[in-house]
């Protein structure tokens, strides 16, 4: 169930994934010289989950209980060709799709400890709470935290990443097309995550982009691989069942209404939002009931999506690897019949 109002189709956003672009000519061409052989391209990566869509909801630091969940699908073996993903689950999906385990733990568990990744002096100094400029594009240039981006690349899955443009209220979810280098990559991941008062935001193609969940879905990101056409959906969630968005109280309403008082869509985006998300949810729940999804909730989520500590991190990590172990049997039922 698509939200219309908060969502326009552009086909251009859908197109078929382009290969890479030309490399600019090297200075040894320009002067004349020898240029050394390029180097080999990596051989294409096989995936063997076919018309199923690994769907990921997001929830900022609550993605080290989802990141736990999905290392158990790489540590199987378990390749989707389809995986889309907003906000934290964005990051989750883009390191599910370079098949990097370790980075799929580190991003939501070792990282916070990294104090350039934010906090209160992060916030105090305008680098918003979580410092954005550092946690997608900066901690790769440090070396902090690689991106295997020749794996990724290598990886035919098709990927889809949704923002919300936030001076025209339309969703937008990019595929391929979108992603030809590193730093566009994360461009989109970055701009899939920046909540309100809590990230910076970025421009990307011209417009000032927030989270993914102030758009269709209101958060939750079947809808993509709906409007893909995929039928079948394995779904995991950061709420445990059950959940429901509680309706916004006064203060928070008057809140949102101040500080979103020039941008419209935001503001009713994120009015909006509890009432939407519920109805997904509800649909999402429909789906399951149908056969067509298979929904990993968490049997409880011990972190908030601010939660900074380590110790408390590492341990909703261990807790999704737990259950992802333990649910194997019910997955591989679903998606290969065992």
């Amino acid at each position: 169930m698509t939200d219309q109002s908060q969502r326009e189709d552009d086909p251009s956003e859908r197109m078929a994934e382009k290969p890479q672009a030309t490399q600019p000519e090297s200075d040894a061409a320009k002067e004349g010289k020898a240029a050394p052989a390029p180097a080999a391209s990596p051989a294409a990566l096989e995936n063997n989950v076919h018309g199923c869509a690994l769907v990921i909801e997001g929830g900022a630091m609550r993605a080290s209980y989802v990141s736990g969940l999905v290392n158990v699908l790489l540590e199987q073996g378990i390749y989707f060709d389809y995986v889309c993903g907003i906000s934290a689950g964005a990051t989750v999906a883009t390191n599910y799709v370079s098949r990097d385990m370790v980075r799929t733990k580190r991003s939501f568990v070792d990282f916070a400890a990294n104090p350039q990744m934010g906090g209160m002096k992060s916030f105090l100094d305008r680098h918003g709470f979580f410092n954005a400029d550092y946690d997608y594009l900066g901690c790769i240039e440090d070396g902090s935290m690689p991106f295997d981006w020749q794996t990724f690349q290598a990886n035919p899955a098709r990927v889809r990443i949704q923002a919300f443009q936030r001076d025209t209220g339309r969703t937008v979810v990019w595929g391929r097309d979108h992603m030809q280098t590193l730093e566009e990559l994360m461009a989109c991941v970055r701009a899939s995550s920046t909540m309100p008062g809590i990230m910076n935001p970025i421009e990307v193609d011209g417009h000032v982009m927030l989270d993914g969940s102030l758009g269709a879905g209101a958060g939750l990101p079947n809808h993509i691989a709906e409007d893909d056409g995929i039928e079948k959906l394995f779904v995991i969630t950061s709420r445990p069942a059950g959940y429901r968005k509680h309706e916004l109280s006064p203060v928070r309403r008057r809140g949102i209404i101040h500080i979103m008082k020039d941008h419209p869509y935001a503001r009713n985006a994120m009015l909006t939002r509890p009432e939407r998300y519920n109805e997904e949810l509800a649909h999402l729940e429909e789906l399951e009931k149908s056969g067509r999804a298979l929904v990993v909730r968490p049997r409880e989520m011990p972190v908030s999506r601010t939660t900074r500590d380590v110790k408390e991190l590492e341990h909703a990590y261990l807790l999704g690897h737990e259950q992802g172990i333990a649910e194997l049997p019910r997955w591989r039922e679903f998606l290969f019949g065992e």
